[in-house]
């Protein structure tokens, strides 16, 4: 006690200041490992088991990375080629890789959407993982792909992959799942939902940007590169949930610092 009080004021400023810091990040912590135990989003969620409406009649369910069948691996690698080696071009063959990886990471978790047919939205929602993909793969039309990550020491959800088959496109659906995601996030105190979008799909910018309200992130490399005269072929959005202008400036802050770090600008 004698020693704290004989502490030099800005060796006490630090050590405070340390303290809150490690305490920020236990708590950061704890929120991604208490969010990523859980199995089922979705059972949190019941108004959420289902959508019908523009003529398209769903049902959805839950997917691990780890859990997923050959079955399922299949039909998520051939959509995502379908739909994103257009937007992805010469850089396709490598990201596909990537993709495959990712994709059944421990992590990963998923919302599979199933065309509703003869079987109840709640019994293919609570059947076992391998019993449904094994019965119903021919029956999805879709699938979200997300993870609760830390980005820049702040916990988010972060949006790997939104896909859905064109026939089921322009009804509403990727809006109602975006929807789901971000109640997802709210509900297990994450500060933002986070996604990755290639320049080149004019649709999705439009569809997030115009449409869901999200905004290009302050880490993305649209708004770091230009400091250094690099450009990529992708966008960082993001939507914060709370504190949002606090959450853009910390981690625009923290990446200039990193890459001043790593350039020596």
């Amino acid at each position: 006690m004698e020693a704290e009080e004989n502490e030099p004021t800005s060796q006490r400023t630090k050590r405070v200041r340390r303290q809150e810091i490690l305490e920020k990040k236990k708590a950061a912590d704890d929120i991604i490992r208490a969010a990523s135990s859980q199995k089922d989003h979705l059972s949190s969620f019941p108004q959420y088991r289902h959508y019908r409406t523009n003529g398209l009649s769903v049902y959805l369910g839950s997917g691990l990375g780890d859990k997923l069948s050959f079955h399922l691996k299949q039909y998520i690698q051939k959509l995502l080629k379908v739909n994103m080696e257009g937007p992805y071009g010469s850089e396709w063959p490598t990201e596909e890789k990537v993709k495959r990886k990712e994709m059944v990471a421990p992590e990963a978790r998923y919302i599979f959407v199933y065309e509703d047919t003869n079987v109840d939205g709640s019994q293919i929602s609570s059947m076992p993982e391998n019993e449904k993909s094994s019965s119903h793969t021919d029956a999805i039309v879709g699938f979200v792909h997300y993870r609760f990550i830390m980005e820049e020491e702040v916990p988010v959800l972060y949006v790997y992959e939104l896909q859905l088959e064109s026939r089921v496109q322009g009804k509403g659906l990727g809006k109602f799942l975006m929807d789901l995601v971000e109640r997802i996030a709210i509900k297990n105190r994450v500060g933002a939902v986070m996604l990755t979008v290639q320049k080149k799909n004019l649709l999705a910018m439009n569809f997030y940007m115009a449409k869901l309200g999200y905004i290009v992130s302050a880490i993305s490399p649209s708004r770091v590169y230009p400091l250094t005269g690099l450009e990529t072929s992708y966008e960082i959005l993001c939507k914060a949930f709370e504190a949002k202008s606090a959450f853009e400036v910390r981690t625009f802050s923290l990446a200039i610092c990193c890459l001043k770090q790593c350039c020596r600008i």
